[in-house]
């Protein structure tokens, strides 16, 4: 038989954990066989990539070896969980050569471990000096694409059977899930109980200055981020139209969509404008004070205007 390799990690069950390094890891591997001229093919979980190979349809008779990258090598099962899929992995592929390599060994008896006819370990127990992380030895990517804030609200119950609020969130994080953004979850509430919540209105601009653009259904997700002289893609969830409608027309801001026709052509031509020069540029001429308030001068005018009477 042919040398081929099938290439294998927790990112090949259907309940295994897929990480940023597990990926890594398996496009090192993935490079380093190619160039050596092996043919490889990877099994993925199809939970994570639907339509790709599956290690159920894997056949072991058509491989000479089984790769397992990345991650413990064990046995144990967790929390009500069945066999190990490690054990059943070695049962299924006993024909073929078995290799585990940049993995962690906490017990070199395990089964799981002892199954492998080698085991290429970036750490093991009593043996002092670790190996890299096979993830350092990924391909860089040519760019990296842009980061995107999500800030999201669920409440604002005032607004009554006007609501459109589950929908429009769903229909923004299906859409963000297919996009090639790297987003982070923010929120404009403040808690100095909670350390996920920014507790100063300094630590939600510290984040939002590095951002790319926002994507978000709050007024003040609108306001701030652009005070932060980053572009907003905002979306009004009230039917007919609410605040963050009046907020963008004030701001004669124009990246703005109503819940009620959120189309994907729309929202991907609209973060396309964000992230543009033109809308950076735009963005910016928001980040100094605006000049004046009529809210302010009025309730000055208000307070001074009754002062100094009988109460």
């Amino acid at each position: 038989m042919n040398t081929r390799v099938l290439l294998t990690g927790w990112f090949s069950f259907l309940h295994g954990e897929v990480t940023a390094g597990d990926l890594l890891a398996e496009a090192s591997v993935r490079q380093a066989l190619s160039e050596a001229a092996v043919a490889v093919e990877t099994a993925w979980s199809p939970v994570f990539r639907p339509g790709a190979l599956r290690l159920e349809a894997a056949d072991p008779d058509r491989f000479s070896h089984l790769v397992f990258a990345c991650g413990p090598v064990h046995s144990t099962p967790g929390p009500g969980a069945g066999p190990s899929p490690l054990l059943e992995l070695h049962a299924r592929f006993a024909r073929c050569r078995r290799i585990a390599v940049g993995v962690s060994v906490t017990d070199p008896a395990d089964p799981a471990v002892t199954g492998f006819h080698e085991v290429l370990a970036r750490d093991t127990p009593g043996v002092p000096v670790a190996s890299l992380d096979l993830s350092l030895h990924a391909p860089l990517p040519d760019r990296l694409p842009p980061l995107v804030g999500v800030i999201l609200t669920e409440g604002q119950h005032e607004y009554g059977p006007r609501r459109l609020h589950a929908g429009v969130s769903k229909a923004l994080t299906d859409w963000l899930g297919g996009s090639d953004a790297a987003t982070v979850v923010l929120d404009t509430r403040l808690d100095s109980r909670d350390w996920r919540l920014p507790t100063r209105p300094e630590h939600l601009q510290a984040a939002l200055v590095r951002l790319d653009a926002v994507v978000t259904t709050r007024l003040h997700g609108l306001v701030q981020a652009l005070r932060a002289g980053t572009p907003v893609l905002a979306v009004d969830p009230v039917a007919g139209g609410a605040k963050v409608s009046a907020q963008a027309a004030a701001l004669r801001w124009p990246a703005l969509l109503p819940g009620e026709r959120l189309r994907t052509a729309d929202l991907d031509r609209l973060l396309a404008w964000c992230l543009s020069a033109d809308g950076r540029a735009a963005a910016a001429r928001h980040t100094a004070p605006p000049r004046g308030s009529e809210l302010l001068t009025g309730l000055v005018r208000e307070v001074l205007a009754h002062s100094g009477g009988d109460r």
